[in-house]
């Protein structure tokens, strides 16, 4: 895939609703290559996570329970937000995309990375993103 913009991702959904839904994320329907995975809980509906973008890290939001709000901006000022509440999408986040969440009491964000942990790869201020545009 060469869009390089967030977007909403679907996941293949299999199944019925008298048995239940199984969702895929195979290497046919993921932008790159996955090297970490990890889910977010329990987080307080009033705290904003997020507030960062990365250098090189491109990664797939996935609320596979409860309601995620996600509001993106990227460095030429353009800005989205996406209301996840379907485990079978999710937004992908390319890099240099700052990033806020919110979530609902119940939510559980799972997010697909293309990257181990690395520190360095962050951007935690603002200012700094907003100086990286061309």
């Amino acid at each position: 895939m060469q869009n390089n913009e967030p977007r909403i991702i679907t996941f293949p959904k299999i199944g019925n609703s008298s048995l239940g839904y199984i969702s895929l994320a195979e290497k046919e329907n993921l932008p790159f290559e996955v090297k970490r995975i990890y889910w977010t809980y329990f987080t307080p509906e009033d705290i904003e996570r997020g507030g960062h973008a990365h250098h090189d890290l491109e990664q797939i939001l996935v609320a596979v329970a409860g309601k995620i709000t996600v509001n993106t901006e990227m460095l030429d000022g353009s800005k989205k937000t996406f209301i996840l509440e379907s485990p079978h999408q999710g937004v992908y986040l390319p890099k240099y995309s700052w990033h806020i969440m919110q979530y609902s009491h119940n939510a559980v964000q799972m997010c697909i990375a293309s990257m181990v942990y690395q520190e360095k790869d962050y951007i935690r201020d603002y200012q700094e993103f907003k100086s990286l545009m061309p």
